[in-house]
């Protein structure tokens, strides 16, 4: 974890998301290279058309059908996922598969029997779940009508067949709930922030409304009273501007009190965000901070935003452990917050403005930061003081 120049809002970037296409070439890679493993079961066709056991027209057809083959399956799983076809568009694909599995197998040979594995996980990728319990059954019962014209045993390539296709229809569910989770929680997002909006307008609203009243009454009786008692007028004008000034202290108390950050709704942020980003998180539960100031906390809680941003962006941490302890020091008792991670710690050499600007806010709230390179990682720590009330208050 390193210091990040440019602070704010945590967005975290996950190398792997389930049921989205690929962001850029990277991911693109990454992608083809997963689905090409598994299209080791098609070894057994190339090496039997490579072979010479067949005829040139034998040996032509068949590779033009496993051209043909590897084309609709990858079409159908490569871009089913994340955005899938019309109903129209797979059934059609499908059935390309499901003619040519055992059209080839039985023409060609007992090494094509590989064909019905594809077709078994293209069925569960694709399908709905109560259709892919049909159609996986109906694949393995018809791989194995094809393989009694040679007479020999196919019982590994059977049991195989349903167990990747049942495999893959708990993949789709897999990948269907993520897509929902994902947009439910956007919905929510998108809702929360509304509701923050209207409960800023109510509140400035009440806060401004009487003192606005005020200001405009005032304002009309100066002036009225402008011409024949200015001595009236003058403390009326007088009167505005004490109402306006408590007014803007009304306001800006509320705008402070709107931007200051709490320590439980960080960690709640923090878990969320460091398990999004693909980071093992250990996060203490909400804590008692009964009696802390609000200073104290505000600063707290600034530093554990600067710093599981910094361990999503920069570390490349896979593991990270958040604490917040009450501790008895020289200086008196302090709430100790530690954020430490298992990364490279990035590249910076100097501290960053993030993290001059923590220091400089604990120092307001009378505390302190250390952050730096441990054995393992990275370890930020930020104190602040805090009344005594028992030893531990939560840890992770």
């Amino acid at each position: 974890m390193t210091e990040d120049p440019q602070t704010g809002e945590v967005r975290p970037e996950p190398q792997v998301r389930i049921g989205q296409g690929p962001r850029n070439p990277r991911e693109l890679m990454i992608k083809v290279l997963w689905i090409g493993v598994w299209l080791i079961f098609l070894s057994g066709p190339v090496e039997d058309l490579t072979s010479g056991h067949h005829t040139t027209a034998g040996t032509v057809g068949g590779a033009l059908g496993l051209a043909a083959f590897i084309t609709a399956y990858l079409t159908l799983v490569f871009r089913n996922i994340g955005r899938p076809f019309s109903p129209r568009v797979v059934i059609s694909l499908l059935a390309v598969l499901a003619v040519l599995a055992p059209l080839l197998t039985y023409g060609l040979g007992r090494a094509w029997l590989g064909l019905f594995v594809y077709l078994s996980v293209a069925c569960g990728a694709t399908l709905p779940v109560r259709a892919a319990f049909w159609a996986i059954p109906a694949v393995t019962v018809t791989m194995y009508l094809v393989g009694l014209r040679w007479h020999e045993k196919v019982d590994e390539t059977l049991l195989l067949v349903p167990l990747i296709g049942f495999a893959m229809v708990g993949v789709g569910q897999l990948i269907r709930t993520t897509v929902e989770l994902r947009k439910a929680r956007a919905t929510v997002a998108h809702l929360a922030a509304n509701e923050e909006r209207l409960r800023l307008a109510r509140d400035l609203h009440d806060l401004l409304g009487h003192s606005l009243s005020l200001i405009t009454l005032k304002s009309e009786l100066a002036g009225r009273m402008l011409p024949d008692h200015p001595g009236k007028a003058a403390q009326q004008v007088a009167d505005i501007e004490q109402v306006s000034r408590q007014a803007l202290v009304d306001v800006r108390e509320a705008v402070t009190g709107y931007r200051r950050p709490r320590i439980a709704a960080e960690l709640a942020g923090t878990q969320v965000a460091l398990t999004a980003a693909g980071v093992t998180a250990e996060v203490p539960a909400e804590p008692d901070l009964a009696g802390v100031p609000e200073e104290s906390e505000s600063a707290l809680a600034w530093a554990l935003r600067e710093a599981v941003t910094n361990v999503v962006r920069h570390s490349g941490a896979d593991r990270c452990v958040v604490g917040l302890v009450r501790r008895q020091t020289l200086e008196g008792p302090m709430l100790e917050l530690s954020v430490e991670d298992n990364g490279s710690g990035g590249t910076g050499s100097v501290p960053g403005n993030g993290l001059t600007g923590l220091t400089e806010r604990l120092e307001k709230a009378g505390g302190t930061l250390e952050a730096g390179r441990v054995k393992h990682g990275f370890r930020l720590v930020a104190r602040v003081p805090a009344p005594p009330r028992g030893d531990v208050v939560s840890g992770a």
